[in-house]
């Protein structure tokens, strides 16, 4: 697969930090960002769209694309909420016992101590 050129931009400095803080590669994160606005101002009903995006709308309501566009958001917000938990110190705190997966799909019991 031949790697996309790129082109170096300005962006503000708050979207790159919140790309950063979600993890991973903020270019990936931008790029996507970017894809999703792209395909939300493509469609012809796009505040359609925003409302469903907001919970004022029937994603029923979509045409398919649109749908498309709306489950990438959700899929994107999913991730982001994912990628904020972290449990540990408030069960490491309450002494409980906690099971989670390593690296390698293997089950680790964690806590209890």
């Amino acid at each position: 697969m031949t790697a996309m050129p790129t082109h170096p931009t300005r962006i503000d400095h708050d979207v790159y930090e919140a790309a950063k803080a979600e993890g991973g590669s903020a270019a990936e994160r931008i790029n996507r960002w970017a894809r999703i606005g792209r395909e939300l101002e493509a469609t012809s009903s796009g505040s359609a769209v925003a409302r469903v995006l907001a919970g004022n709308g029937s994603y029923d309501a979509l045409a398919e694309r649109e749908q498309a566009v709306v489950r990438a958001a959700w899929d994107e917000r999913i991730a982001s909420a994912l990628a904020s938990l972290n449990f540990e110190p408030e069960l490491l705190a309450a002494g409980e016992t906690w099971a989670e997966a390593d690296e390698d799909g293997n089950l680790v019991i964690r806590g209890g101590e």
